[in-house]
């Protein structure tokens, strides 16, 4: 077995190119490609662009030997392998929707995901479904009385005919794939994605988001199924010609120090993960495993998907200076799968990385004002950076009015990889034809013509009129020692008899010792009154009881409504 090289056999483009299939029949002409971890960090397979082309159009015209049409669908079950990837580019070159969906993440998770499945394929109706043949029994659950035409293992399209059919190039506006969202507010839908619309997005992340150099080598953990994986970190290194290096996102949640292993093994020079992927290498390491490695070669470091907390950014560079990390790799940004993948990057140049504001001001007024010395308490956001060129951003009031600097409300986008609409939903294709803008539901500001993002406006909680983010709430609760990132979620609920609105504070709590819980319950709901004026009620709960989206950002909304039917 061996490695694929790093360094650019072409002369380097920046994903200019109407297609998919264009890029990579560019790509293919060079020598590098993607390398597949194991949980150890071995070498388990190679897939050079130049394989990855020829499979691709084998496969493209075995799935068309099914008598499957232009623009049907095909649901890929995502692993992090070589059969989705091969999988997903056939779908490119015969003309077909591909329709990325997640494999379950934990154990014990298998009801709810094949409730989720069914939910997703009955949504998408694909003709096929491909997958590895390890989740065929799930799929197969999940399709209960009405599977697809053609339900496949990787094995069983390899094994089909090669149909006599001349492949089309597909033209910048048919549909490339659906990505469906991972359900932090609602339940996931389909974002119709043209491959004129990945390719603009391709473009500007890698020409001025990341500013991607020849030799360039990523590394990444992601899972495929999210837009961060897979625009981020399979299509963009292959639509610049760039070698990439996978971890499977089970390997690393189990052990999330071999995300930075590798970078330091393979002298890995870009990577992006959400905030809690750093965290988990923050909690995690050790000074004996840290002592092996060196992120010397490390130069971008992406953070995204979710707020990034500023402090988190901080602890994370001190703690890995040690191993030669550089905080100036830090590259916060602002995207959604709406908008193919990226907004926004963070530029050194253009400011710098937080904004502290008055907490009372913003809560009451919705303005973003720099402290004083009578400000009691600050609020402290990441600096998201400008729109990327061709792109624009707009904060609006919520009757859809410009609002100036500094004043939170709306994020809305605009711009060349915007999505058509939602898949079978007449009216949001129509809304973004007739207006060229979406609202995304997140809140944020413009400071400098820079992107600060405050939270997701449905997440919100509004008490007495004061404005509070849940994840303000939840950052009290997780500076107790005893309890972790991730492991509380905040909410706001109903009281019966138009008592109004109570704030729900969920925690996940390993603790034993009923004093020791007592005590936490008493000092947080203390810290809350005092720092928010207002009430809590704290419920202390079983490990791996919050629920997350596929993302594995917190799902307010699914943890409300549990609660609610409790």
């Amino acid at each position: 077995m061996y490695e694929t090289s790093s360094t650019h056999s072409l002369p380097m483009r920046y994903a200019d190119f109407p297609s998919l299939v264009e890029a990579l029949d560019y790509a293919a002409q060079g020598s590098t490609g993607m390398n597949f971890y194991d949980r150890r960090n071995q070498l388990v397979a190679v897939l050079e662009y130049s394989m990855l082309q020829r499979r691709a159009i084998m496969g493209a015209k075995r799935l068309l030997s099914l008598n499957i049409n232009k623009g049907d669908r095909v649901a890929l079950v995502s692993e992090t392998s070589v059969g989705f990837v091969e999988a997903f580019f056939a779908c490119q070159y015969a003309g077909l929707v591909a329709v990325p969906l997640a494999i379950p993440m934990g154990v014990g998770q298998q009801a709810s995901y094949i409730d989720k499945l069914q939910g997703l394929i009955k949504r998408c109706k694909p003709t096929a479904i491909i997958s590895s043949e390890e989740w065929l029994p799930l799929i197969s659950s999940a399709c209960g009385d009405a599977p697809p035409t053609h339900i496949l293992s990787n094995t069983d399209l390899d094994a089909l005919p090669e149909g006599d059919v001349e492949l089309q190039p597909p033209s910048p506006d048919d549909i490339a794939y659906l990505q469906y969202t991972s359900g932090s507010t609602r339940f996931p839908r389909g974002v119709i994605i043209t491959q004129r619309s990945v390719m603009a997005n391709l473009q500007v992340i890698s020409h001025d988001g990341i500013k991607l150099r020849a030799g360039d080598r990523c590394v990444s953990w992601l899972p495929f199924y999210h837009d961060m994986g897979l625009v981020g970190c399979l299509l963009t290194p292959m639509a610049t010609q760039l070698s990439v290096d996978y971890l499977r996102t089970q390997d690393f949640a189990m052990r999330p120090l071999q995300w930075l292993k590798l970078i330091s093994k393979n002298r890995g020079t870009v990577s992006v993960a959400p905030p809690f992927g750093y965290e988990l290498c923050l909690r995690r390491s050790n000074d004996k495993e840290l002592a092996e490695l060196d992120l010397s070669s490390w130069r971008v470091a992406g953070v995204g998907a979710e707020p990034i907390p500023g402090e988190l950014l901080s602890q994370f560079g001190e703690h890995f200076i040690k191993i030669h990390f550089d905080s100036k790799a830090f590259m916060p940004c602002y995207g959604l799968a709406e908008n193919t993948l990226a907004v926004s990057f963070f530029d050194r140049v253009s400011g710098p990385q937080v904004n502290e504001v008055d907490r009372d001001i913003l809560a009451y007024e919705g303005k973003a004002v720099a402290p004083t010395k009578n400000t009691r308490a600050v609020a402290t956001f990441v600096n998201c950076g400008k729109a990327l060129p061709t792109h624009r951003i707009e904060i609006r009031s919520e009757t859809g009015i410009p609002l100036r600097e500094r004043e939170v409300g709306h994020i809305c986008i605009s711009g060349p990889s915007l999505m058509s609409g939602y898949f079978r939903d007449v009216a949001s294709m129509q809304h973004i034809q007739a207006t060229g803008w979406m609202d995304t539901g997140d809140l944020g500001y413009l400071l400098a013509g820079n992107l600060y993002v405050t939270g997701r406006k449905k997440d919100l909680i509004i008490i007495r009129g004061r404005n509070i983010w849940p994840q303000d709430i939840e950052y009290v609760a997780e500076s107790e020692p005893e309890i972790r990132s991730g492991d509380a979620i905040a909410f706001v609920a109903a009281q019966e008899h138009d008592e109004g609105d109570k704030i729900i504070l969920q925690i996940q709590c390993r603790i034993s010792s009923e004093e020791r819980r007592e005590q936490i319950i008493h000092t947080l709901t203390a810290r809350i009154q005092s720092e928010f004026g207002v009430t809590v009620n704290i419920e202390l709960m079983p490990p791996h009881s919050i629920p997350r989206t596929s993302s594995g950002k917190p799902a307010r909304a699914e943890a409300k409504k549990r609660y609610l039917t409790e």
